[in-house]
């Protein structure tokens, strides 16, 4: 099916709602983007340019908008955003050295093991714990931001879940680790953007108006997770993971 090029922008707008929504709340929303992109007919290496390009507008929509709402730990957050950028440039710059694909088991194993654990851990991120922020807290939040920052810059899938799981291990109920987790997200975000910049592989045309449409689906995706709470974002997280799950094992198939 070829589309016209107003018919691509419609589509890439709508579709940049739907996955903005979704990764505001549990992560995940390049399982949305990134197909829908190669749709449009770029190339792979393109495609993924302009994905960070839109999801990095998309990624500082719900950031600010669960800043403004109180569900980011700012305390702790101020501390820790750097690292996730160093890291990030770290595993962009691993990429150009070490092939991606051998990571791709690991991380199968891994989002499985995070599926398992919130399905068996019934209680989790239903209510906050967390008790302030403390040299252990900076510490262990300071190793996740840099190890999934990394991580991030290096490969990406499930990012978003691998932060929020961490922060609910922390103590924050699951919006509190979702806002938390975007912040840290968009700082990994902004440094693979800058690389991809520099090689020349984003697609304005394309990426403006999914960062466009993204803009409005983070805003509402955002506001969705606050008014609802941890009780909804639990099975939207364990969905998440899921469909993250399935992807992986097509890709190794």
């Amino acid at each position: 099916m070829h589309l016209t090029h107003v018919e691509a922008i419609c589509f890439l707008l709508v579709m940049g709602f739907i996955s903005a929504f979704f990764d505001a709340i549990v992560g995940g929303g390049g399982l949305i983007s990134v197909p829908a992109l190669l749709f449009v007919g770029l190339p792979p290496a393109v495609t993924l340019g302009t994905n960070k390009l839109a999801g990095s507008v998309g990624a500082f929509t719900s950031t600010m908008s669960y800043l403004k709402s109180g569900k980011i730990q700012f305390s702790l957050i101020k501390y820790v955003f750097p690292l996730s950028v160093i890291g990030a440039v770290f595993g962009s710059a691993t990429l150009h050295l070490i092939p991606s694909s051998f990571l791709r088991p690991l991380v199968l194993i891994m989002l499985v093991a995070v599926t398992l654990y919130t399905l068996l851990k019934k209680n989790i991120g239903e209510s906050s714990t967390f008790s302030g922020v403390t040299r252990k807290i900076i510490l262990l939040c300071a190793v996740v931001a840099f190890v999934v920052g990394f991580y991030d810059g290096f490969f990406g899938p499930g990012t978003g879940s691998f932060l929020t799981i961490a922060f609910t291990l922390l103590g924050f109920d699951f919006v509190q680790s979702a806002g938390n987790a975007k912040a840290l997200n968009f700082g990994s975000n902004i440094s693979a953007l800058v690389t991809f910049m520099f090689m020349h592989t984003i697609d304005y045309q394309y990426g403006i108006p999914m960062a466009i449409g993204m803009v409005f689906g983070a805003l509402a995706g955002a506001q969705f997770a606050i008014r609802k709470g941890p009780v909804v974002v639990r099975p939207l997280f364990i969905l998440a993971t899921v469909a993250m799950i399935g992807d992986q094992m097509i890709k190794l198939l």
